[in-house]
C-alpha cells in the first residue's frame, strides 16, 4: 500500500506533509485511500467494455486538461498508449463515432447541465451500448470528484501558507 501522501489528489494538491493539516488529512485517509482505489476500478475496471485502460486514461487526461489540472493531466496520458491523441481536448476525432464519443465527453466535463437525452441518443447512433454509456458517465463522474476534491485541498494549502507567511 502506497503511502498517504502518495495518493493521486493528496500529491497533486501539494499539501505540504509537515504542515497542520496533516493530522486532518491522517483523520480523514479513508476518503484519500478510497478515492485512489475509486481511480482504479474507474480507469482501470477488471470489465471494461469498450473502451479499454488506455481510452479511459486519454479521456481522463482529456477532462483533466480541458479544467486546467496539468499535472493530473499528465499522469493520466501517461496510461493512454496509442490513444494519446485523444487527451488533446482541440482533437475532435477521426470517426464519426468517435466524434460523437468526445462531443460527449466534452459536453459532460464542461456543460453538464445541459446534457439532454439525444446527446444519449448521440451515443448510441455511434454504436456505444448502454453498458458503455454508462462507464463513460462514471469516468466524467469521477473526474468531476477527483479535480474539485484537488481543488479543495489546493485552497486548504493557500490559507495554510497565508498563516505562515503572517
Amino acid at each position: 500500500m502506497k503511502n498517504l501522501f502518495e495518493t493521486t489528489v493528496l500529491y497533486l494538491s501539494g499539501l505540504n506533509t509537515s504542515s497542520e493539516t496533516r493530522k486532518a488529512i491522517q483523520n480523514r485517509s479513508n476518503i484519500f485511500i478510497m478515492s485512489d482505489a475509486a481511480e482504479d476500478a474507474v480507469l482501470r475496471p477488471k470489465e471494461f467494455g469498450a473502451f479499454d485502460h488506455g481510452m479511459r486514461a486519454a479521456l481522463a487526461a482529456r477532462i483533466a486538461f480541458q479544467n486546467q489540472e496539468d499535472g493530473l493531466a499528465h499522469k493520466y496520458l501517461e496510461g493512454a498508449g496509442n490513444f494519446k491523441k485523444v487527451a488533446n481536448p482541440s482533437y475532435k476525432g477521426e470517426t464519426k463515432d468517435l466524434k460523437s464519443i468526445l462531443s460527449f465527453m466534452d459536453k459532460v466535463a464542461k456543460d453538464t447541465r445541459n446534457v439532454v437525452a439525444e446527446d444519449i441518443t448521440a451515443l448510441k447512433s455511434a454504436h456505444v451500448n448502454d453498458a458503455d454509456i454508462v462507464r463513460l458517465a462514471e469516468l466524467n463522474s469521477f473526474m468531476a470528484y477527483q479535480i474539485r476534491l484537488i481543488t479543495g485541498l489546493r485552497l486548504m494549502k493557500g490559507a495554510e501558507d497565508e498563516r505562515d507567511i503572517a
